[in-house]
């Protein structure tokens, strides 16, 4: 029951006989819920009284804490590192292997280049010798035949000279024994006539 300044100054004593003064008990009652604001009012934490108990349990804690990572965090970790690295190293000595035999490759791949320009030149030589023989043997083998065409064309044209030249002759004979006969009205022998062409032939 709550009980305010005014009504305690105003009541009278006699209604209760155990009743302190009015300033006494609001005295008392102002002690009283002082020290019960003072006992329950600091938090825990931050209360002396409870820093021994606290130390005792950060230790406790810590020392758990520590426990765990030494014998569990720790090892998976240095387990997992270690893994890693072995990875890695694996990655590298992969990478240097497949690098080697790329460079074994390449060193092949140019040897085999080299080898086959080589042989492709030794071939093109082989091919332009080759082509220079046919064509000597082939221009050889014309020369002979247009040789033979001219001595067959000079055999055929001393043919025809020849006859050309008999013929020459008898027309010549011919034609100068009209002329005997028209100059001297008298056909002249045959000898005769024979023997004035040769002469002319000799002549000329």
């Amino acid at each position: 029951m709550f009980v305010t300044s005014a009504y305690a100054q105003t009541a009278p004593a006699a209604t209760d006989p155990h009743a302190a003064p009015a300033g006494e008990t609001h005295t008392e009652t102002g002690v009283a819920h002082g020290g019960e604001h003072a006992g329950g009012g600091n938090f825990p934490p931050f209360d002396a009284n409870y820093y021994p108990s606290q130390l005792l349990w950060l230790v406790i804690t810590f020392g758990l804490f520590y426990l765990v990572m030494q014998k569990v965090i720790a090892p998976r970790l240095a387990g997992i590192i270690e893994g890693r690295h072995g990875r890695i190293a694996q990655d590298l000595d992969e990478a240097n292997r497949l690098k080697a035999e790329a460079d074994a490759a390449v060193e092949t791949y140019e040897k085999e280049l080299a080898a086959a320009r080589a042989k492709a030149q030794g071939i093109a030589d082989k091919a332009r010798e080759a082509a220079k023989q046919k064509a000597a043997a082939d221009r050889t083998a014309i020369e002979a035949e247009l040789a033979q065409k001219v001595s067959a064309a000079e055999a055929h044209i001393a043919e025809i000279k020849a006859k050309a030249f008999a013929d020459v002759g008898q027309i010549a004979e011919e034609t100068a024994s009209a002329v005997v006969d028209q100059l001297i009205g008298a056909k002249a022998s045959g000898e005769d006539i024979k023997a004035a062409v040769a002469a002319a032939k000799t002549e000329a």
